[in-house]
C-alpha cells in the first residue's frame, strides 16, 4: 500500500502551501482493486470463499483497505481542488461527491430490494426468503415512515451502511483540511479525539458514555448505524494524511518489518481461522480460550465503531504491504520482457488497477452482483465446482463494470473523430 491546499481567501501564515499528489498511485490501484474482489466475495450468501478472505485472519479487512485507500484516492482528487481554487471550490467539490455518493447509495437500495422481490415471487416454495435475509420487511410493512427515514439516512439497513459511512466522512473533510491549514497537530488531534467519542463501550467503562455518539439507523428503534463513521474516519484521514505528505512514509527497516510481521502474525492464533482450522485456544469439554478472548475484548476489536487493535493490526499489514511491493509498487509492475509469464501478469494487472480506479461504480455493482450469486448458489447448489464458476462469473462482471465506467467516464462521444 503506498503511503505517500491553500485557500486564495487566507494569507499565507494560515494556510501555508503544500504538495499535493496529482497523478494516481499504482498501488493505490492495485490494492483497492483487490479489495473490490474480496468484497465481493464477503457480501455473496452462503460463498465458501468467505471463509478464507483476508477478515478471517485477522482483526481488520478489506473495509479498512477500501477505507485507507478511499482517503488517499481523495488526497488526489480533491486535494488539488483545495490548494488550487481555495477553500470554497474545494468544499464545493467534495459536496458534489458526496451528492453522489448519496444518490449511488439511494439506486442501490431500491434496485437489490426490487430485486430481493423478484426473486421471492420467481422461487415461492424456495426455502429462502430473498426479503427477510436482508431484513427488508420493516421498509415494506411501513413504507411510508422508512421512506423518509431511507432518504434522510435516519433507516439504514445493515448491508446498505457502507456508502452513508463514506458520506459523513467525506463531509468531515474540508473541516479536517481547514484545522491542518491553522495547525497540523489540530487536524490529527481533531481526528483522534472524533474516534475517542466513538468508543461507546470505553466512554462507558470510564462512566462517559454519555458523550459517545453515533449515527440513528432505524426510526422505530435505538439501533445505530454498524459503521459508526466517527469511529471510522480515523483510517479515512490516515491514509489522507499520507498521501497529502502531512505525515511522512515510514521507513524501510528490517526491524520495523520484522515487528509489522510479528503483530499480523500473532493476530492469526485469535483469528476466525487461527480458532476454526487450527484449534488455538482449544480446551477441555468445547471451550475455547481465544474465542473467549474475543468476546471478552471486543471494545478493542469492534468492527463498529473501529478498535483500536484493527487500527493496529491494519497498519502492521499495510506496512508489511508497502514493503514487499517496493518503492512506487516497483515490484508489481510489470516487466518489458516478452514471455508468457509476463504478459500474463501485465493483463492480470492492468485489470486488477481497472478495478480498482473504478471502485465507487465497482462497489455498487459488487453489493448488487452479491445477491445475485447468492440466488444461482441458492439453485445450483454449492459445490466446490459451482463455487470457482460462479465466483470467476462475479468477478468477470466487475471487471465488465470497470471497463464500462471507464469507457463512460472518457466521454468518448466529445473526442474529435
Amino acid at each position: 500500500m503506498a503511503f505517500a491546499d491553500p485557500d486564495t481567501t487566507m494569507s499565507q501564515s494560515v494556510a501555508p502551501p503544500i504538495a499535493m499528489p496529482t497523478v494516481r498511485d499504482p498501488r493505490l490501484d492495485f490494492f483497492r482493486g483487490i479489495a473490490m474482489f474480496i468484497i465481493l466475495i464477503a457480501h455473496t450468501p452462503g460463498n465458501w470463499m468467505t471463509l478464507w478472505i483476508p477478515a478471517r485472519f485477522g482483526f481488520s479487512d478489506a473495509t479498512e483497505i477500501f477505507v485507507f485507500c478511499s482517503g488517499m484516492a481523495s488526497a488526489i482528487a480533491f486535494g488539488k481542488s483545495f490548494e488550487a481554487r481555495g477553500f470554497a471550490i474545494g468544499t464545493a467539490r467534495v459536496g458534489f461527491r458526496v451528492w453522489q455518493v448519496y444518490w449511488a447509495h439511494i439506486g442501490l437500495f431500491f434496485a437489490v430490494a426490487t430485486t430481493v422481490v423478484v426473486l421471492n415471487a420467481m422461487f415461492p416454495d424456495g426455502d429462502r426468503n430473498y426479503v427477510g435475509q436482508l431484513n427488508l420487511w420493516p421498509f415494506f410493512k411501513d413504507t411510508e415512515t422508512n421512506l423518509v427515514g431511507l432518504l434522510t439516512l435516519t433507516y439504514v439497513p445493515n448491508y446498505f451502511d457502507i456508502l452513508p459511512m463514506y458520506m459523513v466522512v467525506l463531509a468531515m473533510m474540508p473541516l479536517v483540511i481547514l484545522l491542518k491549514w491553522v495547525d497540523l497537530r489540530l487536524a490529527i488531534g481533531f481526528v483522534f479525539v472524533v474516534w475517542f467519542m466513538a468508543q461507546g463501550r470505553i466512554l462507558d467503562l470510564v462512566g462517559l458514555e454519555y458523550l459517545s455518539f453515533n449515527l440513528p439507523a432505524e426510526p422505530w428503534s435505538e439501533r445505530e448505524w454498524f459503521f459508526n463513521p466517527f469511529g471510522w474516519q480515523l483510517i479515512f484521514f490516515t491514509g489522507f494524511a499520507f498521501m497529502s505528505r502531512w505525515i511522512p512514509a515510514p521507513p524501510v527497516k528490517v526491524w520495523l518489518f520484522a515487528l509489522a510481521v510479528l503483530i499480523v502474525l500473532a493476530n492469526i492464533p485469535l483469528s476466525n481461522v487461527g480458532i476454526r482450522e487450527f484449534g488455538f485456544g482449544a480446551v477441555d469439554e468445547g471451550q475455547n480460550w481465544a474465542r473467549q478472548w474475543r468476546i471478552d475484548n471486543r471494545i478493542w476489536i469492534t468492527k463498529s465503531d473501529f478498535g483500536i487493535l484493527r487500527y493496529v493490526h491494519f497498519l502492521a499489514l499495510a506496512y508489511v504491504a508497502y514493503v514487499l511491493v517496493g518503492p512506487k509498487g516497483s515490484r508489481i509492475m510489470p516487466s518489458m520482457a516478452t514471455h508468457i509469464f509476463a504478459k500474463g501478469w501485465r493483463l492480470i494487472l492492468g485489470i486488477i488497477m481497472k478495478v480498482g480506479q473504478q471502485s465507487l461504480a465497482v462497489f455498487i455493482g459488487s453489493m448488487y452482483v452479491a445477491r445475485l450469486l447468492g440466488a444461482t448458489f441458492d439453485q445450483i447448489g454449492r459445490s466446490y465446482t459451482t463455487m470457482i464458476w460462479v465466483n470467476m462469473t462475479g468477478f468477470a462482471i466487475l471487471i465488465a463494470i470497470a471497463y464500462g465506467a471507464g469507457w463512460f467516464k472518457s466521454q468518448p462521444w466529445k473526442k474529435k473523430v
